[in-house]
């Protein structure tokens, strides 16, 4: 059962060390506005589905569980 509290603990940290970054770094104006990202704007209708943010986030979550799994 512990394995599964430093998993969580882990997940934890990670989350927060993102947080800071992109609260405090350039990167907050850039997630979500990256080109690739679908964005639909009419008077009473907003469509917004960041698929390439998706994506990248993606690829560096699972680079991230590849390094910590070794």
């Amino acid at each position: 059962m512990s394995k599964y509290g430093n998993i969580i603990i882990l997940i934890g940290l990670i989350i927060i060390v993102l947080g800071i970054l992109i609260r405090f770094t350039p990167l907050a104006k850039y997630i979500g506005k990256l080109p690739g990202d679908i964005r639909v704007e009419k008077e009473n209708f907003r469509f917004y589905f960041p698929i390439t943010t998706l994506i990248l986030l993606s690829i560096i979550i699972n680079l991230l569980i590849r390094i910590f799994k070794k």
